[in-house]
């Protein structure tokens, strides 16, 4: 089983062990036991119960589940002025091939990228990478703050843009691309959304 996940997944619900132990029908030992990793295995019906409990299928929990979860690594700011901050706040399962195409999520706050249906507290899919296509949806440094933007590449000039037309773009010369510094370092792929 995977413990870390478990132990994410618990912090991000507000779960104790006391609780979660009550929910199973288990001893409070029995969960700090799996916690610290002393107990190695959960029976099934118990490791099914326990994924229903932490919102997550049974087969994310094994101890092999880097293809079948990405972790939600902090959020990014749909709009200005958010410092990166790369606290996990869960996992998020993805598909096989999601895994093979994705590195992580991130939380979406602000609202300068609705017009392309990216809105407050959306999970953005992102690919790590320096590089995207002319007119892609990136992940942007600038100095040590994180963006979500549409990304245009014109002569020396890298733009910023957002959808949302309450929210300027931004332009960035070469020199300022290279003292601030400014650096794509994702790849929007999808978002997806929660109705819960």
């Amino acid at each position: 089983m995977n413990v870390d996940i478990i132990r994410t997944q618990m912090t991000l619900l507000g779960l104790t062990p006391q609780e979660v132990a009550k929910q199973l029908d288990v001893g409070v030992s029995s969960v700090y036991r799996w916690l610290d990793g002393s107990t190695k295995k959960i029976p099934k019906d118990k490791l099914e119960r326990l994924a229903t409990v932490l919102r997550l299928s049974a087969s994310a929990l094994q101890e092999d589940t880097k293809h079948l979860v990405k972790p939600i690594i902090g959020t990014v700011k749909a709009g200005y002025n958010l410092y990166a901050n790369e606290d996990i706040l869960g996992y998020e399962e993805v598909s096989d091939k999601e895994a093979r195409e994705g590195d992580y999520y991130l939380k979406v706050s602000g609202d300068s990228m609705t017009g392309d249906g990216i809105f407050e507290g959306d999970l953005v899919f992102v690919r790590k990478a320096e590089e995207v296509p002319n007119n892609a949806i990136a992940v942007v440094m600038i100095e040590e703050e994180v963006t979500i933007k549409r990304v245009l590449k014109k002569d020396d000039l890298l733009i910023l843009e957002a959808s949302n037309p309450q929210v300027e773009n931004k332009i960035f010369n070469k020199s300022e691309i290279e003292l601030l510094p400014v650096k794509i370092i994702g790849h929007v792929l999808h978002v997806k959304r929660s109705f819960v």
